[in-house]
């Protein structure tokens, strides 16, 4: 059995600086020191590996999965759907995406979240599904709100959703966040403009999707998703069966 090829480096100019003043609380958690660069381990470029048994049906419907019986949340239905790939464009199936984020007023369900929206009792804020043999994902949800928060005197966050992606490997793995086209506040938050390319941060915002969308219930937006792609493995250096 062949060895899997090990991950390309991270593209560093299109990830923001740990230390980014603008951001206040980058001052206290960037590191001190220059980084360390390391090989890839056996751990990190195997598993975890996920399966069907491991997610429930409706994980991801927040719609339903944590509604009252004959209740629904409060807000714009939507739904997010795209594909996630590698960055050689091959499709990364059977991978799991975990989505969290406020409810249609902006708050979050957690005990420290105290801005003055009101919890929704129909709308618990996360799922997870598993990318079909095409890569594939798709979540119905219900829009986020903005929400303020304390960076500077008022700053305001753009409606958002949380993803985890795990991928092939704990490697690959990513945490990004996915912004809605036509938000004005994105051009104006302090996280988002710690990204030092404009193209970088078009590619967290997704577009609207009329295509996908479900006539008098649903409107849809379309996220992509690239995650790390592997080195080929040579195979008495030819490259059949990468």
């Amino acid at each position: 059995m062949l060895k899997p090829g090990e991950f390309y480096q991270r593209d560093r100019e299109w990830h923001p600086p740990a230390y980014a003043p603008d951001y206040k609380t980058s001052v206290s958690r960037s590191p001190k020191y220059s980084l360390i660069s390391l090989e890839n381990t056996a751990s990190e470029i195997t598993g975890p590996v996920f399966g069907h048994n491991d997610i429930d049906p409706i994980d991801n419907d927040l719609l339903s999965n944590y509604a009252k019986p004959g209740e629904s949340p409060i807000g714009e239905r939507i739904i997010l759907h795209g594909r996630v790939l590698d960055e050689n464009g091959r499709p990364v199936l059977n991978t799991l995406v975990e989505i969290w984020q406020a409810n249609a007023g902006g708050r979050y369900r957690h005990k420290k979240d105290t801005y003055l929206a009101p919890i929704d009792p129909n709308f618990g804020g996360c799922g997870r599904t598993l990318t079909d043999e095409n890569g594939y994902y798709y979540f119905r949800t219900v829009k986020p709100g903005a929400y303020p928060w304390r960076n500077w005197v008022n700053n305001w966050r753009p409606a958002h959703i949380h993803m985890s992606i795990f991928g092939t490997a704990f490697a690959q793995r990513l945490i990004t966040q996915c912004y809605f086209e036509g938000d004005p506040l994105i051009a104006r938050c302090p996280i988002v403009n710690t990204i030092p390319d404009p193209e970088a941060i078009e590619r967290l915002v997704a577009p609207l999707d009329l295509n996908a969308t479900i006539p008098l219930d649903s409107i849809a937006y379309k996220f992509d998703v690239v995650l790390r792609g592997r080195r080929s493995t040579l195979f008495e250096n030819r490259l059949e069966g990468n």
